[in-house]
């Protein structure tokens, strides 16, 4: 009987799949457990296995096409068998057909609930960014029957923003572990059980599996990835697998993280021994690499003719377009400014700041030992007391009502590797100007090698972006959501200014406030960048 595979749901916010490449052609034998193919999600590119056996009797989804979950992907049944009738009906029916057969479901567990002991802390898969949906454990630190201290690390996560480090909010022993190295598993689903030594957890894991447990301990329960049984056999996912392949054709298994570190690093994972299951490469793999020295061959003297010149220059109209994977961070991003984007009425307002006196107060400044602040810093702690003094510009809309913030958490845009994260200086009203510089070159660094924290980017009630150091002299940012407004920063440039009524050479600066219309008018923009402006141009009024 053939049976109908459809585009599988490889993540809780998948809603289609692309084919990033089939290891398996029409007309090939499959055993259960082989791979079928490589399947491109939101999150990760992971392999798909069968759960079936036969011979591949249709692909309804080529390499490099895109397909809604629930969408014919494959049909698989006995050699020869005719499955135009599949092809005719239904190709989002369940994942295995039958002729005529009552379907019967299989009786759930919630008869009875389970609940969790007392001294035993199911610990669940955390939110660790505010886009966060899944989770990936690059490593544990800890092993089933280690003794847990609180405040002890657990785990590494790798999210969509960062590899983050894992801290345990409680002690005891670690009784369970609910995800493998590699392995992905969503936001709220088991990660580990911490309890008293020599506990008994299998019903807890077993209760967790079937969503019966009674405690407020895990958040909604999800369900892991459905088994293949005797009476449904549904496809189901390996462990996110990253994979390239090596110079004779060769299939090369290494961990996401491990591919990402050797990325980072350009090591060409081809050339790295894996320690892991299956020879599988893994994150010290790649950190414990040390490449081996190449010997050059000697550089020889041709005589031969040289070439015409003209041999040299490419075929004129020659085109070529190459494609490069969307990250998981580079995703998120473009989410986040999408929906700002397109749903947050932007408008924008221009201003020039001399910036004379600007530079003389930097200079005096930093001329004291240890004391080091940018005309960024100046910035940030300029909007942070204009904002003070227009709480119209602090605040965040909500269908419902307009939130005025009595605090003032200063957002700073930083560029990193794959995109762009948002640092948040917490009370930036509160903190002098070398404070705020040490702060922001701390976050910086943080951000730009993978260590920053959720907590650190989260809470902002305004951003600035600064493109300055670039030699940009203008441009318009888009709201960082829930934020009301965002001050994108030009470089300071030399040139022709008017004063007392000569021409003389001056240091001017362009600012532009991108404000959200639903919070701020344009009088309030307006009204909040003459302030601004106020501030920077004579920055005595900051120190006091």
């Amino acid at each position: 009987m053939a049976t109908i595979i459809n585009m599988p749901r490889l993540s809780d916010t998948m809603e289609e799949g692309v084919v990033a490449s089939w290891l398996k052609k029409v007309g090939d034998k499959v055993e259960e457990g082989d791979i079928l193919a490589e399947i491109e999600t939101d999150k990760a590119t992971m392999e798909f296995e069968s759960f079936h056996e036969g011979t591949l009797l249709h692909i309804g989804v080529q390499e490099g096409e895109t397909a809604p979950v629930d969408s014919l992907l494959a049909i698989i049944g006995e050699e020869g068998e005719d499955f135009s009738a599949l092809l005719n009906g239904n190709t989002s029916a369940p994942a295995e057909t039958k002729s005529e057969e009552p379907k019967t479901e299989e009786p759930k567990a919630t008869s009875t609930n389970t609940a969790i002991p007392e001294g035993v802390k199911v610990v669940t898969m955390p939110r660790l960014s505010d886009t966060m949906t899944e989770g990936t454990v690059a490593s544990w630190l800890k092993k089933v029957g280690d003794k847990i201290e609180e405040g002890d690390i657990l785990a590494e996560i790798e999210t969509d923003k960062a590899t983050m480090e894992f801290e345990s909010f409680n002690e005891g022993t670690l009784l369970h572990i609910g995800v493998q190295e590699g392995e992905s598993a969503p936001v709220d689903s088991l990660l580990a059980i911490i309890g008293e030594a020599e506990t008994d957890v299998s019903s807890l894991v077993e209760a967790h599996k079937a969503g019966t447990l009674t405690s407020g301990e895990t958040s909604e329960k999800q369900e892991e990835a459905p088994k293949a049984t005797t009476e449904n056999k549904t496809e189901t996912v390996a462990a996110p697998v990253a994979t390239v392949s090596n110079t004779n054709g060769g299939r090369i298994f290494a961990s996401p993280l491990a591919k990402k570190i050797a990325k980072d690093k350009g090591i060409n994972l081809a050339d790295v021994k894996g320690s892991g299951e299956n020879g599988r490469i893994v994150k010290k793999d790649v950190e414990n690499y040390t490449p081996a020295t190449k010997v050059e061959a000697p550089v020889t003297t041709s005589t031969a003719t040289t070439p015409s010149a003209v041999t040299n220059f490419a075929i004129a109209g020659e085109e070529n377009t190459s494609e490069v994977k969307n990250s998981q961070m580079r995703k998120a991003i473009a989410k986040a400014l999408g929906n700002s984007k397109f749903s947050a009425p932007h408008f924008y307002l221009n201003i020039e700041v001399d910036m004379d006196n600007a530079m003389a107060s930097r200079k005096t400044i930093n001329a004291i030992p240890d004391t080091k602040i940018s005309f960024n810093d100046m910035v940030v702690k300029a909007c942070a007391m204009a904002l003070k003094k227009h709480p119209q510009v602090n605040t965040s809309w909500t269908d419902s009502d307009t939130l005025f913030h009595s605090h003032i958490h200063v957002g700073v845009a930083v560029a990193v590797d794959e995109g762009l994260v948002v640092p948040v200086v917490k009370h930036t009203d509160a903190l002098s100007l070398t404070q705020i510089g040490a702060a922001v070159r701390d976050l910086a660094g943080k951000a730009r090698n993978k260590k920053i924290t959720p907590a650190e980017m989260q809470g902002s009630t305004f951003t600035v972006s600064n493109l300055g150091m670039f030699g940009i002299e203008s441009f318009t940012s888009i709201i960082n959501q829930p934020n009301s407004a965002i001050l994108s920063v030009g470089a300071i440039v030399q040139k022709p200014v008017v004063k007392n009524g000569e021409i003389v050479v001056g240091n001017t600066m362009k600012l532009t406030l991108a404000c959200d219309h639903r919070t701020v008018d344009g009088a309030v923009g307006a009204q909040f960048l003459q302030t601004l402006k106020t501030y920077i141009e004579n920055p005595v009024t900051m120190l006091a």
